[in-house]
């Protein structure tokens, strides 16, 4: 089934509408004019996802947020502010975007906060993991892995936050008993860091453990568990 995407804007001539750059690509868009009526339509359909227009209603957005998550607290939302606006202010939603922006950082931001279907993909953090492709998806951009790195951050997106030792790592990853020499995994963790850390040297997500393995360093927040209803 497409994902489900309900858009909340008001109508301004001057401010382009998301509904029909996210229909391109295939997902099941409404539109509505108000968070009022935002609300109303969760009794009727519960979407995949919200997009709160903030900036074409003239408006913060916080209210609509709150009386969204009143109704369904995991409910994933992007709020979009105008360039004046502060990104920082989330007022519990998922993701802020201050325009101007592109439409691929829209869908990048809708990919990653939409909820895992059962294709092996997996989401961690900041991450989101498709197998089937190999290409993780984090913030604003996407990065191809090989399989053998796939394997790998796979199994430790599986265990955010848990200390996964080398010889365990190696034996999933490699799909063998023998351990005797897993200096390749430390060639490829650094292949990883390399492919998904800001600065490799000093990574931020992907930690060694010394004397024991590594961890993936992130947090699985409440809203990043949300099932479709």
């Amino acid at each position: 089934m497409k994902p489900r995407v309900l858009i909340v804007e008001g109508k301004r001539t001057d401010h382009p509408s998301f509904a029909a750059g996210l229909a391109k690509k295939g997902y099941l868009v409404e539109s509505v004019l108000s968070g009022s009526a935002a609300v109303e339509r969760l009794d009727a359909v519960v979407p995949d996802l919200v997009i709160i227009d903030a900036s074409s209603m003239r408006t913060s957005g916080k209210r609509i947020c709150q009386s969204l998550h009143e109704k369904q607290p995991y409910l994933p939302v992007i709020l979009v502010i105008d360039s004046s606006g502060d990104p920082n202010d989330h007022y519990g939603s998922n993701s802020v975007l201050a325009l101007p922006f592109t439409m691929q950082k829209l869908l990048n931001r809708v990919k990653h906060l939409l909820p895992v279907n059962n294709n092996g993909g997996v989401q961690a953090g900041p991450f989101t993991l498709d197998m089937d492709q190999r290409r993780v998806i984090m913030d604003d951009k996407q990065v191809q892995l090989t399989p053998r790195l796939a394997s790998i951050f796979k199994i430790m997106m599986e265990h955010p936050g848990e200390v996964i030792e080398r010889e365990a790592l190696f034996r999933q990853a490699w799909e063998t008993d023998y351990t005797g020499d897993t200096r390749s995994l430390d060639v490829h963790m650094s292949w990883l860091r390399q492919a998904l850390e800001e600065n490799p040297r000093h990574p931020r997500y992907i930690k060694t453990i010394r004397g024991v393995g590594y961890r993936l360093d992130v947090e699985v927040e409440p809203k990043q568990k949300f099932k479709k209803s």
